[in-house]
């Protein structure tokens, strides 16, 4: 295997086992802290994540790619002037986020806690937020130690610091909660400002992971340093930071598009649900939007996030070349294969609503009908990702900005009247409409750009539509005859063992169909051909 095939190899795994950790650990948290409590957390966390996002995301890639630019060239000094400089940037921008995430903390609980009848107090949600904004001291001088690693194509350091970062946070949280919450029967709301906290254990976690690299590397750097065609580099800083900036922006506005709706819902949810009178149960709707059942929609999505990361070089590949028949074929396999695996896996969870929901958080009638239909807006989140990816390869950066904006003020303008007739539901059409209208422009830009139309895509697409719907349809009867038989689910195993079998009669069934059709293997190429043809499917 290559270095560079190894390197991106190690960096996949490494980012999969994370979001892996990241999807896990709210189980078990859920059981410790409970429902009445998870929402704390969430309002903590959505306005971290801007932050954070406005701090690192894009900076890892977008340094790897100056230092691997510059490097090419011979002049390995211009990178080592971005690390120096960065360092210095990024310890002042930290201080910088936490200072102001601290200083707005009472401002946002004041829009966020509408009415006294909520669950929390301004300042028990204006404490959360003080405690996680701890956090952004140390994560945006961790980003750019890994995106000087991941130029001189050392992957290790940012898969295993990510890993150490996410394990150490959630050995911490789980930890602290348990003995906080059930060892000492102490109050939640101190378990979780320690789980937010958490945040800034899990940064130093990885930051001591990336010293240990920083050591081992260090010599090899210092050489190729000496080495360099241009030992005194002529970039100005200046130019140095607006190159960084131009490759980070679209990444950090894509990063950002999920905690951008989240946090409509963070300033307008309450406030919308108190206008009803409905403000008692406010806090317990916005949990199972935002953190519940968002943590289980997000899953299907994990593939094309995987995807639209591979897309980008091809995409930039064969655009710079020319090559526009490749292109439009890179783009064809890309939509396929974001439909045939993301429509069936979120129609199945939103069949299966009531028996997952069960499973892994508690019994909930509203937290099952809230995962039901907010299920197939993950075939929305996953379009936006893909299409926003092939922008950024056709170096369209700057309409992914214009069509997020746009969603963004769609859902900010629907997203209060539409509570106030549908509640919950309202929160979710609003972020589909808005996602909806962000994925139409990037498709618009596309086919305009690209001249970009497929008959063939759409053909198969419709196929995917009627083999999920009949996947659908099978996992639903499964369903109803397992209730008929085994009763009511009444617990976690019966929840579990329904999902488990209806799940496998969806495998088989969707499976079946698209190997018999030769959909399959169109789709997933030629092992998935010769695997067919030992089972007879052509």
């Amino acid at each position: 295997m290559s270095s560079l095939m190894k390197g991106t190899a190690i960096l996949t795994i490494g980012m999969f086992l994370s979001k892996v950790l990241g999807l896990v650990y709210i189980f078990p948290f859920y059981a410790i802290i409970g429902e009445d409590n998870i929402a704390l957390y969430q309002y903590a966390y959505i306005p971290y994540s801007i932050m954070l996002s406005v701090a690192i995301s894009g900076l890892p890639l977008a340094v790897s790619k100056f230092v691997s630019k510059y490097n090419t060239m011979g002049d390995y000094e211009s990178g080592y002037k971005l690390m120096k400089s960065g360092l210095v940037v990024m310890t002042i921008t930290g201080f910088a986020s936490f200072l102001v995430l601290n200083l707005l903390a009472t401002p946002i609980a004041e829009i966020v806690i509408s009415s006294e009848d909520q669950a929390f107090s301004v300042e028990q949600v204006a404490s959360v937020i003080r405690w996680v904004s701890y956090a952004l001291i140390v994560v945006p001088f961790m980003s750019l130690c890994r995106g000087f690693f991941q130029g001189y194509n050392k992957m290790q350091p940012t898969a295993v610091s990510q890993l150490v970062e996410q394990i150490v946070r959630i050995v911490f949280l789980l930890l602290g909660s348990y003995l906080i919450v059930v060892v000492f029967q102490g109050n939640p709301e101190t378990a979780i400002s320690l789980s937010v906290f958490a945040a800034f254990i899990g940064g130093v976690g990885g930051l001591l992971i990336l010293g240990f690299y920083w050591k081992k590397y260090r010599s090899e750097f210092s050489l190729l340093r000496d080495q360099s065609l241009n030992p005194t580099s002529k970039l100005q800083m200046t130019e140095i930071y607006k190159e960084v900036l131009t490759y980070s922006l679209p990444i950090i506005f894509v990063g950002m598009a999920n905690p951008l709706f989240q946090l409509v819902d963070l300033l307008t949810f309450n406030s919308a649900m108190n206008s009803i009178g409905m403000s008692q149960v406010s806090d317990i709707y916005f949990m199972m939007i935002n953190f519940t059942t968002h943590k289980v929609v997000i899953i299907p999505v994990m593939l094309a996030t995987s995807l639209s990361l591979a897309l980008i070089p091809t995409i930039t590949k064969y655009f710079t070349q020319g090559d526009y028949g490749q292109l439009r074929n890179a783009m064809d396999k890309s939509y396929q294969i974001l439909f045939f695996i993301t429509l069936p896996a979120a129609l199945g969870i939103s069949v299966l609503a009531n028996e997952i929901y069960f499973m892994l958080y508690s019994e909930s009638e509203m937290g099952a009908n809230i995962l039901a239909h907010y299920a197939p807006v993950a075939v929305l989140f996953a379009l936006f990702q893909v299409t926003a990816a092939l922008l950024q390869g056709i170096d369209y950066q700057k309409w992914i900005i214009f069509s997020l904006l746009t969603g963004i003020l769609v859902k900010l303008m629907l997203n209060t009247p539409l509570i106030k007739v549908m509640q919950a539901d309202g929160a979710i059409l609003a972020t589909a409409i808005g996602y909806g209208v962000s994925i139409l422009i990037n498709i618009i830009v596309l086919k305009k750009v690209l001249n970009y139309q497929s008959t063939m895509v759409k053909r198969r697409i419709l196929l995917i539509v009627i083999l999920t719907l009949i996947m659908t349809l099978a996992v639903f009867i499964t369903q109803k005859l397992l209730i008929a038989i085994m009763g009511p689910v009444d617990s976690k195993l019966s929840a579990m063992l329904i999902s488990i079998i209806c799940v496998g009669v969806g495998i088989a069934v969707y499976g079946f169909l698209s190997f018999k059709l030769g959909l399959a293997q169109k789709m997933l190429g030629e092992r998935i051909t010769k695997f067919a043809s030992k089972f007879g499917l052509r």
